[in-house]
């Protein structure tokens, strides 16, 4: 037998969590595209579909086997009949998308029978999986004129809402945010409505974000509501003496160099994998911040994408995101009375969840797959 232990890339240790990698590659229309399913004892694996300039393709790997397992927490969750899973496309998504690229994509993702769900992330549109959409139906999160939920950054936005209520209901013991004060980073579809969210509840912002003419606009919508909001550059955010910090861009930017800047209380927001390693979790409860799960803080999207599957209902959709907020507090409650990290609660409550249900038939077992196919 060979030995694969050699190679520069062990790729069975690197996926030794997950069930099961797919390397697409259609030299054609250019496609390169890694698909990662991490575990589907919920059911078929869902996770969105980035479109990023890697420099490497390990970088790749490894981005997609770490957002697929969140997404298996993330389905968690939100309680939906999804597993885990998620998709790069290796590209420059201003400059090498096509239809004949995503219709390529979609072919790949059709070829999975089932397996893996997907839609928009970070580069890539609705409007790009118009075109998987002719190949597939296995594309959620489409825009509404196709019968589509539209927009998901919408309840994304209220869940980050409803979770920064709940935090501040721990903190203070009730959900008054007037006055507070709030450090977001990332101005983006999701940072945007939930700043627009924050200044209407009478909240003071700080803001940053690459795009200056965002951050223009959400200090003219700031100014017409008697609210202050401040411009901070860059990575100066992490150093703004406020209540809450709010991370909306990448992840990857809470590390022991950030933590030790912050002069925050709370740290809630929609930007995936916002702990660079897991023992920053360690750090941020020694340090006395309290630190919000951020695939429980953003999981309102994956509620309305699978929502979605059943016929698209956004008052059903805002109902099921309000539940954050209670998972929420049953997550600190257990942080608390365990004296562990919310992280660590977070994902002991997300595995005993999949626990319960992994010991019933494979969602592959015919009979099963049919019953769910009948339902979608």
């Amino acid at each position: 037998m060979e030995d694969f232990t050699n190679n520069s890339i062990d790729l069975f240790d690197k996926m030794k969590n997950h069930e099961q990698v797919v390397f697409c590659n259609d030299p054609k229309t250019g496609l390169k595209a890694i698909i990662a399913i991490h575990d589907t004892t919920l059911g078929p694996a869902l996770g969105g579909t980035r479109m990023r300039n890697y420099a490497s393709f390990e970088e790749a790997l490894d981005d997609v086997l770490k957002l697929s397992e969140g997404m298996t927490y993330k389905c968690a969750a939100a309680d939906v009949d999804f597993g885990g899973g998620k998709a790069v496309i290796i590209g420059d998504p201003t400059k090498d998308k096509t239809p004949e690229l995503f219709r390529a994509y979609g072919q790949f993702v059709e070829s999975l029978n089932g397996r893996f769900y997907t839609g928009t992330d970070m580069g890539t549109e609705l409007e790009d999986f118009v075109h998987s959409y002719k190949e597939t139906n296995c594309i959620a999160g489409l825009p509404e004129e196709y019968d589509g939920g539209g927009e998901t950054s919408i309840p994304t936005a209220y869940g980050v809402l409803y979770s920064i209520k709940a935090v501040a209901n721990v903190l203070w013991g009730n959900e008054d945010l007037t006055g507070r004060r709030f450090a977001i980073q990332g101005l983006g579809k999701v940072g945007f409505k939930v700043a627009e969210h924050l200044l209407n509840e009478g909240a003071d912002i700080y803001v940053t974000d690459i795009n200056e003419d965002t951050v223009k606009k959400i200090i003219d919508i700031s100014e017409q509501l008697g609210r202050k909001a401040v411009a901070v550059k860059n990575d100066d955010i992490y150093s703004v003496e406020a209540d809450f910090l709010v991370p909306c861009a990448i992840g990857g930017i809470i590390n022991e160099q950030t933590i030790n800047q912050l002069q925050v209380k709370a740290i809630t927001g929609a930007a995936n994998n916002q702990l660079l390693h897991k023992e920053s979790a360690l750090t941020l409860k020694k340090k006395g911040i309290l630190y919000a799960p951020d695939y429980i803080v953003s999981s309102g999207g994956i509620i309305q994408v699978t929502d979605e599957l059943y016929t698209p209902n956004k008052k059903r959709v805002l109902a099921k995101t309000k539940a954050i907020y209670q998972l929420l507090l049953e997550v600190f409650e257990e942080a608390d009375k365990r004296d562990i990290t919310t992280i660590e609660a977070a994902n002991q409550i997300c595995q005993n969840r999949i626990e319960a249900r992994r010991d019933r038939n494979s969602f592959f077992s015919p009979k099963k797959r049919r019953k769910w196919q009948i339902r979608h």
